[in-house]
């Protein structure tokens, strides 16, 4: 997978996450299967167990199907799924 700024607008339910950073140290290590997104949360299921992170509060670890992981802000991820798309982005690296 080409890792380009447009990351940010990829669907992110169904691919594996991790918080790698975040304000709040309960966070830190939380992950699995994202299986719901809302405007300020992912919910991440691991082995029967669901948790809800807010995006504005970490760094999340995504692991796509070809394996390729990526770090992103979780502050670039605030908002809807389909308001993302529409959002211009600026390069970043």
């Amino acid at each position: 997978m080409k890792v380009t700024p447009d990351i940010i607008r990829y669907e992110f339910i169904g691919t594996n996450g991790l918080v790698a950073q975040s304000l709040n140290k309960s966070y830190i290590g939380v992950g699995g299967t994202v299986i719901g997104e809302s405007k300020n949360t992912f919910t991440f299921q691991n082995q029967n167990k669901t948790c809800s992170v807010v995006k504005e509060a970490a760094t999340f670890d995504f692991t796509f199907n070809d394996g390729t992981v990526v770090e992103i802000d979780g502050k670039l991820l605030v908002g809807r799924s389909e308001d993302r798309l529409k959002k211009s982005t600026k390069r970043l690296w």
